[in-house]
């Protein structure tokens, strides 16, 4: 098992990685990825990977995850496996569902 690693006030198993998939350009797309984004580089400072997945450009990956909804961010890793759904405008929401423990 990895070392927690400390970024900032949080602390973190190892290094996230995750999905994030978008239907195209939409605004709720659009929102999802600035969402994301914020959060990963406020919180999560150089211990995630990020890829984004268009699956209008990618049907075949969103099948394969059985991505049904979009916006849909994948927590693949750490374990156990997660998805969000939607904007993921609510930020302690996110936060939780990542695993990420805020250091008191």
């Amino acid at each position: 098992m990895p070392p927690k690693k400390t970024v900032r006030n949080i602390l973190v198993e190892g290094r996230l990685v995750l999905q994030l998939y978008v239907s195209g350009m939409s605004p709720k797309s659009m929102t999802a990825i600035e969402n994301i984004n914020r959060i990963c580089t406020e919180y999560l400072e150089g211990a995630f990977d990020l890829e984004i997945v268009d699956i209008y450009k990618n049907p075949e990956v969103a099948a394969e995850q059985q991505i049904v909804f979009s916006p849909a961010l994948v927590k693949k890793f750490p374990f156990p496996k997660k998805i969000l759904v939607g904007s993921l405008s609510d930020e302690s929401k996110v936060i939780k569902a990542l695993g990420i423990q805020l250091k008191e």
